[in-house]
């Protein structure tokens, strides 16, 4: 074989190795990131969010075991030193179950700043699909057939919840007392939430007493 050729195949072998060597090299983990995110949840993140910025599975155990991070539950983590949060059970509760879940009913009119009721738990909207997950105390899971789409959420303070007229016809059907859904309509409309024809769209395809209930309180409030 001609020198040529021989140098030509050291060059090609090294330039494999070279781009293994690129991609299969560990991340260095990037803190302001996951920072960053963590900030948005109340000092909270889940293992997916920490991968996603660098972290090992390992790199994270070892934080955890030394201090920096505090586990507080399977897959979600907190920055120990972060500063308290009037929500963080609410962020937390919430990020235990996302992306595909939703802080919703009651806990979500009073994220909304609607209506005066005071939630007995923290209540989450998932898919049918994963109506077999494990009960939480002081969690209230609801299930819905009807996907979650993108003019029925919003993000507030770093979580999602059901928007204002998703948020009140759900009130509606679970059975919160009327004179609440008849203030949060109002609240709603008022502050410019929502508008009369988004709340009775979301309200189209449920019972005839929930339509019912929103044209009562739509009325009341002069709409």
């Amino acid at each position: 074989m001609h020198y040529y050729q021989v140098a030509k195949c050291v060059v090609q072998t090294s330039s494999i190795i070279g781009g293994m060597n690129d991609t299969t090299a560990p991340r260095r983990p990037n803190s302001e990131a996951l920072f960053g995110t963590a900030s948005e949840q109340a000092g909270y993140f889940t293992a997916a969010q920490a991968s996603t910025a660098g972290y090992s599975w390992t790199l994270l155990s070892y934080h955890a075991r030394h201090g920096r991070f505090t586990r507080v539950a399977r897959g979600l983590y907190r920055f120990r030193d972060y500063p308290s949060s009037p929500r963080e059970e609410l962020i937390a509760a919430w990020l235990r179950l996302a992306p595909d879940a939703a802080v919703s009913h009651e806990s979500a009119l009073e994220a909304l700043g609607l209506s005066d009721v005071i939630p007995d738990s923290i209540h989450l909207t998932v898919p049918r699909a994963r109506r077999k997950l494990s009960r939480t105390p002081g969690v209230s899971i609801h299930t819905t057939i009807r996907p979650l789409e993108l003019t029925d959420v919003l993000k507030r303070d770093g979580v999602r919840l059901t928007a204002p007229a998703r948020t009140i016809v759900d009130v509606a059907e679970a059975g919160t007392a009327p004179e609440q859904v008849v203030l949060a309509t109002r609240q709603a409309v008022e502050r410019g939430l929502t508008t009369p024809s988004r709340v009775r769209a979301a309200a189209r395809f449920r019972s005839r007493r929930v339509r019912d209930l929103i044209e009562t309180a739509l009325a009341e409030a002069g709409r």
